[in-house]
């Protein structure tokens, strides 16, 4: 139920409760907007996972 409510709290999921039975439905436009906010930042942590495995595998045997 925590769960539920954080993503509601985020506006989500809307949830509505009948009797013992609670439903819950996805909100397309900000699932949207957050699938927009995870495109534009995938470059960059991409680009930062690529320096941290260059930095890695630059490291000496041991350390």
């Amino acid at each position: 139920m925590q769960h539920i409510r954080v993503l509601e709290e985020c506006g989500l999921v809307a949830s509505e409760k009948v009797g013992r039975v609670r439903t819950c439905r996805i909100e397309p436009d900000v699932l949207r907007a957050a699938e927009s906010w995870i495109v534009r930042q995938r470059t960059s942590w991409e680009r930062r996972l690529d320096r941290l495995g260059d930095h890695l595998t630059d490291l000496p045997k041991g350390e």
